[in-house]
C-alpha cells in the first residue's frame, strides 16, 4: 500500500467524477503540469489504486428497463463447482454483475432485462438451469443514486 498525498487523493476524486479527463486538463484544475499529472496518474495505476476507465451505460436507453438483483443459494453444495456455476452465469448476457457472498445466499446477480415478463423468460429458462443453481430471491431496482467513494 502506498500512502497517498492530497494531490494523490484530488486526482482520485477528479477521476470518479469524469474519467475521460486529460492529465493536462486536470493539471490545471489542480495546478500541477501535465506531466506531473500524468506521473502521478500512472503511480496511481501502478499501485493498482486506479485499475482502468469503465463506460456507464444507461440500460434502459438501451431497452432494459428492468433491473433484478438476484439472491442465489447453491442446492448442492459440495458438488457442483464454483467455477463451473461462475463460468455458466457469466455466459448469460443478461447478467451484468456476479459476486460471490458471505450471507444467506451464495451469488448476488445483477440482471438487466427489457421488462418483467423478459426477466422471468431469463431466470426460468437461463439462471434456473444453470448447474447447482438452487434458491432464488429477487429484488427490482426502483432507483439507483451513484454515492461518492470515501476519498
Amino acid at each position: 500500500m502506498i500512502g497517498l498525498d492530497s494531490l494523490d487523493r484530488a486526482i482520485v476524486r477528479a477521476l470518479v467524477a469524469d474519467a475521460q479527463q486529460s492529465a493536462g486538463a486536470l493539471g490545471r484544475k489542480l495546478g500541477l503540469s501535465q506531466p506531473a499529472t500524468w506521473r502521478r496518474i500512472r503511480k496511481l495505476e501502478d499501485a493498482g489504486i486506479l485499475g482502468g476507465r469503465r463506460l456507464r451505460l444507461n440500460a434502459e436507453k438501451l431497452g432494459f428497463g428492468v433491473t433484478v438483483f438476484l439472491g442465489v443459494k447453491l442446492a448442492t453444495k459440495g458438488r457442483v463447482s464454483l467455477d463451473d456455476f461462475e463460468r455458466a452465469v457469466s455466459a448469460i448476457p443478461e447478467v451484468q454483475q456476479v459476486e460471490h457472498v458471505l450471507g444467506l445466499y451464495d451469488y448476488r446477480l445483477r440482471v438487466v432485462a427489457r421488462d418483467l415478463p423478459d426477466f422471468e423468460r431469463v431466470l426460468r429458462r437461463r439462471i434456473m438451469t444453470l448447474p447447482g443453481a438452487g434458491e432464488v430471491e429477487a429484488n427490482v431496482l426502483l432507483s439507483e443514486e451513484r454515492l461518492p467513494g470515501p476519498l
